[in-house]
């Protein structure tokens, strides 16, 4: 059996910049976007459908990985929700009246912030999970 080590520093805090970028970006750029309310709310709410539909499935995956009981019809919602977020982040930038660049802008600080809230999600599962072996805990 493979023993499991601690994410190091470096990786986590990279990882939290990584989604911070991301999710800060993708939000100052809705705050400054020139369209309705109601189009802000849309991308909005994409954005956190998504996020949450990443870690969850980060999560179903790390599960049955680990021999955890996991409901095919939970793992495939997980998918499907994943799956919509972003089909729906396309048909949302495909239709709307910005510039090429802001729906570029747009689909690339989802991307990232997507990528980056499955890599924090798992550095806090692991650093949840495998002991600390760094000089403090041998001295313990």
């Amino acid at each position: 059996m493979q023993t499991q080590q601690r994410p190091t520093a470096a990786f986590v805090g990279a990882s939290w910049s990584a989604l911070l970028c991301g999710a800060v970006a993708y939000l100052s750029g809705l705050w400054l976007a020139h369209m309705q309310l109601n189009e802000k709310g849309y991308y909005l709410t994409l954005l956190l459908y998504g996020l949450f539909a990443a870690v969850s499935l980060q999560k179903t995956v790390r599960d049955r990985s680990e021999g955890v009981a996991v409901t095919n019809i939970y793992a495939g919602l997980c998918w499907v929700s994943l799956l919509a977020a972003i089909l729906l982040l396309a048909v949302g930038l495909w239709n709307a009246t910005m510039s090429p660049s802001e729906k570029g802008f747009f689909a690339m600080s989802f991307v990232l912030s997507l990528f980056a809230v499955v890599a924090v999600q798992k550095n806090v599962r692991d650093l949840g999970t495998v002991p600390d072996t760094g000089p403090k805990a041998m001295m313990e």
